[in-house]
């Protein structure tokens, strides 16, 4: 993401929605990312095309893949597309790439870098078929619910570089944050809701329920689901 630069000419630092916490990185993932990381991994300058799959297939962005288990159950499942992960936290990736090579997953790439920096320089307008953002920080403080990432800039940035009528399907356990994410979305207009104005989508067989949620589940939690259309 760009830096401002103040009147003043100082420069205003942009606002993230992740604070890069690395936690536990083991040797074994970082032994992955050393040797499986050519393979899979690709350079935070590299342009995100056919090229970068050696084949030309319908493009789908999971965006904070954290551990990879949606990208590990959607891209077997869809063997005709290309997917391309994008995750800040090297141990998810560390994680992810083992798993990529034991089963035999070809239609994966994976981006360890900012998102939106990702979206914005190394991704062509208009080219992207599916956007998944499961989960996202929702910043429960209402201080920080700046950094939310679901805020108009990014449905702009998120419909920009989606194909007309490509999906953006987002998830989060958190109601408050569901609520945010209706709100921005219907205010922003440039997205149909599958589902209906301001109703949420039952989970699609293509997201995988995660074991946090079908914990929430029992313990009472929610878990929100919005399917979206770009308008074009």
């Amino acid at each position: 993401m760009t830096e401002k630069t103040l009147p003043d000419g100082k420069r205003m630092r942009p606002i993230r929605s992740f604070v890069l916490r690395e936690g536990r990185f083991s040797a074994a993932q970082k032994r992955a990312l050393e040797e499986l990381g050519p393979k899979y991994c690709l350079a935070t300058d590299q342009q995100i095309d056919a090229r970068a799959f050696d084949r030309d297939a319908p493009l789908v962005i999971d965006i904070g893949f954290g551990n990879g288990e949606s990208l590990l159950h959607a891209a077997p499942m869809f063997p005709e597309k290309n997917f391309l992960g994008i995750e800040v936290h090297r141990p998810g990736v560390g994680g992810l790439l083992p798993k990529l090579e034991e089963q035999g997953i070809n239609n994966v790439r994976v981006v360890v870098a900012d998102a939106v920096e990702v979206l914005k320089d190394n991704v062509a307008d208009h080219s992207v078929s599916e956007v998944f953002l499961y989960f996202a920080d929702p910043w429960p403080k209402a201080r920080h619910h700046k950094r939310r990432i679901v805020q108009p800039p990014f449905c702009d940035l998120i419909q920009k570089k989606l194909v007309p009528g490509g999906l953006f399907h987002l998830a989060t356990d958190w109601e408050n944050y569901a609520e945010h994410m209706v709100e921005v979305i219907e205010a922003h207009g440039g997205f149909s809701n599958d589902a209906g104005d301001e109703v949420f989508s039952p989970r699609p067989d293509w997201r995988p329920q995660t074991r946090f949620e079908r914990r929430g589940e029992r313990l009472g939690h929610g878990v929100w689901d919005l399917v979206l259309r770009s308008r074009g």
